[in-house]
């Protein structure tokens, strides 16, 4: 058995000091949404690049001599890589949105926490679209100047790689990631040994090396535990993303929070607000409290306010079952330690992640944790934002389900990153230098209706025709990995048409994605492919979780289809799904294909992708497509309906799905004016163009991030945390007078007119008589809460009117008084209701305190 290394060193490449900007460039991941810098490392060479997974790091590394000498002497290469690295450095230092609108304020500090990262494809951390939102948010906070840092960890296997066997069936591998390889920067403490931070566990301390991934002006930092200091099972815990069992989950999600949190600080980094982008993260929450606590001598409370009120919480998941949540004991075992750190009782530790804090029984769920302890909750779409305050209205039992406190702010894209070189070149030209600037200005988008139709087809032809091409090459490689017969490998030379039109699905196969409902009626999905003179064709790609064996089989019914022999040269399975085929598949298909059970798609992203390109998307309205289509932009499958019998749905939306593509999308598409343009079809591509990027991009997300919750947060933070956290202390010391007397509080009586048949344009008086025991009319909000009455006699449509004290009652009563003002005619109903009120709070809902008539 070898013997281990008594030293380890890191051998780097050696290029001349004129190249040398090449390593600069390389390890700052701003050359990944810059062509110009992506052409400088194909110029290197371009195979070469390609094989390397489009690393510029690692062709640094295996570049020969002779090639480097090449170089030095090739004066148009080195003019550009001058350029490239000018361009850099003004990036680096340029003025920002953010510098422009907050510069002059109280400086902060964003912590973006999240478990993923999908930034490019030769660092694989990432396994779908959470990460790549969160990458894309990441590069747009370094375009607009936001100073905010991203928090992850460091995963040795990353997420893992697909392939298929001869039945089809999904197998999964799991290569290593050589982080010297990759463009990871180590961070180093004092003494300049390898930064490394602690994380208690039961019985030992679990240590984390810090990495540093630089995001353009961003740093990313990544916490890595597999390092000779931990045993064996401790280093397998920044092994595999979403990997193992609950177990396993508790400890990521502890080093993620607890350990990226310890990081910051260790890093001298202190934030004014945490960003928890899913739950995964939201232990940083209970450490952020404990840090504060022995910074400032406090209890839990004061430092809770606080803690609160700097924090912000994304929720992304729209079922139960998609939110981490773990046994009492698990969480008990190994986050024990932090009540008697945090000064509170077992039960009440347990209490922060249950709907119900006093039902033993219940698991800790990290979504409850974090909406506990957020000063904002959002869902990612308007309709998954609806869907979320109904999922967790038992966290706020007493409230109508429309006031539970969770917004939403919509996803969007980096669309720098995923837009073709040939259209950044198009959209230059006709959208002016300003759009990639700018990408949220809706005036600049208008102009897309300005470029010619010929110009625009014929570029989007050339897009078409590289997918293809490179579908062709992934299709033979799959074969000749299963060992396929010749006649099949070269077969794959014929695969899919250049010229047909193209649709595309590519995504996560979870079963209510229904990547499969194209197949439904397969006699006539034969019918629409094969026809002579408007053929259709559908490339597929995506991957399931290891552990769903029904995502699994969907694919494996899809890869059979594949191969039947009507069917061969229209359908295409592309394995090993990553950003490198994504971004191929969105800047080549026709048509984005999205096919989820309405209403379980909490976004969805790949379409934005797919229309900033130019492609127009087919959905069922769900997710991010309920804003974004307008009827002329793309077409809806269904009309937003909700079914409770699946097998029925899947019937009806199938059918829609064939009766559009034969109707309307194939007759459009094939509808061509003498010099071979669809000029019908140019115009909803103009249209998806011109409406679905300005808003669905992340520039305008992360400034409405910024606008709606980080700065607001800041400013809660900041004032809270103000004289030693004075007002935290105070908020924190009312808060316990409110629950310690919220009991006492009664509504006794609620007085209106007793005649009925009131008229549009007067106003109804109210007059409610309260019981407020210990408390003052100061103390609390006495509201009347109206609206129109359904069915059922229900209110709905609910609107809310203060009333003012008028008078003390006596016995602790307070009398309130106010009127409605009558808008419109109809049977309309009211309540009263009591609510805490104090100006430090974020919202009145928060405290979980309300008292009804």
């Amino acid at each position: 058995m070898p013997k281990a290394p008594v030293r380890t060193y890191t051998v780097l490449p050696r290029l001349p000091d004129r190249l040398a900007a090449l390593q600069k460039i390389a390890y700052n991941l701003w050359w990944c949404w810059h062509p110009d810098a992506v052409r400088l490392f194909w110029r290197i060479d371009r195979d070469e690049f390609e094989r390397t997974g489009n690393s510029p790091i690692k062709i640094l590394a295996t570049i020969g001599q002779e090639r480097l000498e090449e170089l030095l002497t090739d004066d148009s290469f080195l003019a550009h890589m001058d350029r490239v690295e000018v361009a850099l450095d003004q990036y680096m230092r340029a003025s920002t949105w953010f510098s422009e609108t907050y510069g002059a304020r109280k400086p902060i500090c964003i912590a973006y926490f999240c478990a993923e990262f999908g930034i490019h494809e030769s660092i694989p951390i990432y396994s779908g679209g959470l990460g790549l939102l969160a990458g894309d948010h990441l590069k747009s906070a370094s375009d607009l100047g936001v100073p905010l840092v991203g928090v992850g960890l460091m995963y040795r296997q990353g997420y893992f790689r697909q392939y298929l066997n001869v039945d089809g069936w999904q197998q999964e591998r799991y290569p290593e990631n050589d982080f010297f390889n990759l463009p990871l920067i180590a961070e180093t403490a004092a003494d300049h040994a390898p930064l490394l931070v602690t994380v208690p566990f039961p019985d030992r301390e679990v240590k984390a090396r810090v990495w540093r991934l630089q995001v353009g002006r961003v740093p990313l930092y990544l916490l890595d535990t597999n390092i000779a200091e931990n045993g064996p099972n401790d280093r397998a815990i920044t092994s595999q993303l979403y990997g193992g069992d609950s177990d396993m989950r508790v400890r990521q999600e502890m080093v993620l929070g607890i350990g990226g949190l310890r990081a910051l600080y260790a890093l001298g980094l202190e934030p004014t607000v945490a960003h928890m982008n899913e739950g995964h993260s939201a232990f940083c929450t209970l450490e952020r409290i404990r840090l504060l606590m022995d910074a400032h001598k406090l209890d839990f409370a004061t430092a809770a306010e606080a803690v609160r009120a700097g924090t912000c919480f994304t929720t992304h998941t729209p079922v139960p079952a998609g939110n981490d949540a773990f046994p009492p004991q698990l969480v008990e075992h190994y986050l024990g330690w932090y009540g008697k750190a945090l000064k509170i009782e077992r039960g009440a530790l347990l209490g922060l992640g249950r709907i119900d804090p006093n039902d033993t029984a219940e698991p800790f769920g990290m979504t409850v944790l974090a909406i506990r302890l957020a000063n904002t909750t959002n869902g990612v779409s308007k309709l998954h934002g609806e869907v979320s305050r109904q999922l967790w209205h038992q966290v706020f039992p007493q409230l109508a389900v429309s006031e539970v406190p969770i917004t939403s702010i919509t996803n969007g894209v980096h669309a720098r990153s995923w837009i073709s070189g040939e259209m950044t070149q198009l959209y230059q030209r006709y959208l002016g230098v300003e759009w990639d600037e700018r990408p949220a200005d809706h005036s600049i988008w208008r102009h897309a209706e300005q470029i010619p139709d010929a110009e625009l087809w014929r570029t989007h032809e050339r897009r078409r025709e590289r997918l293809v091409v490179l579908a062709r090459r992934r299709l033979k490689e799959q074969l000749q990995a299963i060992n396929a017969p010749n006649s099949l490998v070269d077969q794959a030379d014929e695969v899919l048409d250049p010229d047909a039109l193209t649709i595309g699905f590519a995504r996560r196969f979870a079963t209510y994605k229904r990547g499969d409902l194209v197949f439904r009626d397969i006699e006539r999905l034969i019918r629409i492919v094969n026809r002579a003179d408007r053929p259709v064709q559908f490339i597929f790609a995506g991957k399931a979780h290891p552990a769903d064996a029904y995502g699994k089989e969907i694919i494996k019914r899809i890869v059979a289809f594949t191969r039947r022999p009507e069917l061969r040269r229209r359908v295409v399975f592309i394995e090993d799904y990553d950003v490198a085929v994504a971004r191929a598949m969105v800047q080549g298909v026709d048509v984005w294909l999205n096919t989820p059970r309405r209403p379980l798609e909490a976004s969805g992203t790949s379409g934005m992708k797919a229309a900033v390109n130019g492609a127009i998307n087919f959905s069922v309205l769900d997710g991010w497509w309920v804003e974004g289509y307008s009827g002329d932009n793309g077409w809806a499958i269904g009309a937003g309906e909700d079914y409770a019998d699946h097998l029925y749905q899947d019937d009806v939306e199938s059918r829609a799905l064939y009766e559009l593509l034969e109707s309307e999308i194939v007759p459009a598409f094939y509808t061509r004016t003498s010099d071979g343009v669809p000029r019908a079809w140019l115009q909803r591509m103009k249209r998806s163009i011109s409406t679905v990027t300005p808003f669905f991009n992340t520039n305008r997300m992360v400034q409405e991030y910024v606008e709606r919750c980080y700065w607001p947060a800041a400013q809660r933070y900041h004032d809270l945390a103000a004289d030693g956290l004075k007002k935290a202390a105070q908020l924190a010391q009312w808060r316990r007078r409110m629950e310690r007397s919220w009991a006492e509080i009664e509504v006794k009586s609620v007085e209106t007119p007793h005649e009925d048949g009131l008229l549009v344009g007067s106003e109804l008086p109210v007059r409610a008589r309260v019981a407020l025991g210990k408390l003052a009319p100061a103390d609390v909000d006495v509201q009347v809460f109206y609206g129109p009455l359904d069915s059922f006699g229900g209110i709905v449509r609910a609107h809310t009117l203060s009333l003012e004290p008028s008078a003390a009652a006596g016995d602790g009563a307070w009398d309130f008084k106010g009127s409605i003002a009558l808008h419109a005619s109809g049977q309309f109903g009211l309540n009263v209701r009591v609510l805490p009120k104090h100006a430090d709070l974020a919202n009145q809902f928060e405290p979980g305190l309300i008292v009804w008539a």
